[in-house]
């Protein structure tokens, strides 16, 4: 199902786990370093380098570029890296979460308490993932490498409710089948 990031936030209620969507809009870059320096600043009263109201983080590091890419390899990083940053993000205003593998509780909670949802995106795919992010551009902490924050415009960018705003977890149905 073809989706635009506003219209999935405005019925995020209607998005079931299992729930397999293309996501299409404007996404964050960040992984543990930029999650940090995020918090440190929540917690500082300062200023961010981005709108976290109504904001999709991608947990990436992208590979550098060849001159005729719009970005390198981009896969998802395991998500459960940025579980001690990730409630604080949320009652900042964060409402989609995209990486890979399960959460703690206490982020499962959050993303309930928040009305958040959390996707997922495909391991080991990064290449194919990349083609369809049609903008890359860097918009802070560039002294991290590829761990900066990038904003990318993505079509169609496929993915699974891993966890939806009522805190229905994918990974728990998974383990009842076994």
């Amino acid at each position: 199902m073809k989706i635009t990031i506003e219209t999935l936030i405005r019925n995020i209620k209607d998005y079931k786990i299992g729930t397999k969507i293309e996501l299409s809009g404007i996404i964050y870059t960040a992984r543990d370093q930029a999650h940090k320096r995020l918090v440190s600043l929540i917690d500082n009263s300062k200023q961010l380098p981005i709108n976290l109201q109504n904001a999709c983080i991608y947990y990436c590091g992208p590979c550098p570029r060849s001159s005729d890419k719009v970005i390198g390899s981009c896969g998802p990083t395991t998500s459960s890296r940025m579980d001690i940053y990730t409630p604080k993000m949320l009652s900042n205003g964060v409402k989609l979460l995209v990486g890979k593998g399960n959460r703690s509780k206490a982020v499962v909670e959050a993303i309930k308490q928040n009305k958040a949802i959390y996707l997922l995106a495909t391991g080991g795919v990064g290449a194919l993932i990349s083609q369809k992010v049609k903008k890359a551009k860097l918009i802070a902490f560039e002294d991290l490498g590829p761990e900066a924050i990038y904003e990318l415009v993505v079509e169609d960018f496929p993915l699974t409710v891993g966890i939806d705003c009522f805190g229905n977890n994918l990974f728990d149905e998974r383990e009842k089948c076994f």
